[in-house]
């Protein structure tokens, strides 16, 4: 596949997939009632679906990425070629502004509006560095031992990470930049955006990092790996 086409496909993936969780929590506060469980609940099942189905559509052109920090994991661990991954992470920057506009487009908002929402402090970070950590940690796990089964395991826990995080699960850099773009309930102010950004990357670096020591053959004392 070629890498136009592999760029393309990261794009339209990560685009949609922001029109999907912008759209939903638009659509979920619009309609909570006042009850912001009923909106978190809508929120989560409608991304995690969405996710679900943009990769299984998209897996086999691109891997379907959707997400800097899965990039870069991908690359360190040999799944792609370093000289790859900053096209995927501009494509990914792209399409995710790409999708909140096509959110705000369908509700009637502007095309992009700063963010007023405040998203900060130890309890927030830590919470993106854990759910970051726990999807990396997935994926790369899944890879490894049960490859098909990957699209599901991370519908998943993106589910479950909406829910125990106090941040509900950004865990993805180009989504958190986008998300600064929406004035509605998904946003987050811009600058929130590098702490965030800094806890994501913290998390994948550490799940990587673990990841790979786990599935690495043990060396006996002969040099041979078992």
């Amino acid at each position: 596949m070629t890498l136009a086409r592999r760029l393309a496909a990261e794009a339209l993936g990560t685009a949609l997939l922001l029109a999907v969780v912008v759209g939903s929590a638009t659509m979920a506060d619009r309609l909570r009632g006042g009850n912001a469980a009923i909106a978190l609940f809508a929120n989560s099942v409608a991304s995690a679906s969405g996710l679900l189905a943009l990769i299984l559509a998209i897996s086999a052109i691109s891997g379907a990425h959707f997400n800097p920090v899965v990039t870069l994991s991908e690359a360190w661990q040999g799944g792609m070629k370093w000289s790859d991954a900053l096209p995927y992470m501009a494509a990914q920057a792209c399409g995710a502004l790409a999708g909140v506009a096509a959110a705000h487009a369908m509700f009637g908002e502007p095309a992009f509006s700063a963010a007023s929402h405040a998203r900060t402090g130890a309890a927030q970070w830590w919470s993106e560095f854990v759910a970051t950590f726990g999807l990396i940690f997935v994926i790369s796990g899944c890879a490894r031992s049960r490859p098909a089964m990957t699209p599901f395991a991370v519908a998943a826990y993106i589910v479950s990470a909406y829910w125990f995080t106090a941040s509900s699960s950004f865990s993805n850099p180009a989504l958190t930049l986008a998300r600064a773009a929406t004035g509605t309930v998904a946003g987050i102010r811009l600058q929130d955006v590098s702490a965030y950004a800094a806890a994501q990357m913290l998390g994948a670096i550490a799940a990587t990092v673990l990841v790979t020591w786990l599935h690495s053959p043990a060396k006996t004392r002969d040099g041979i790996h078992h």
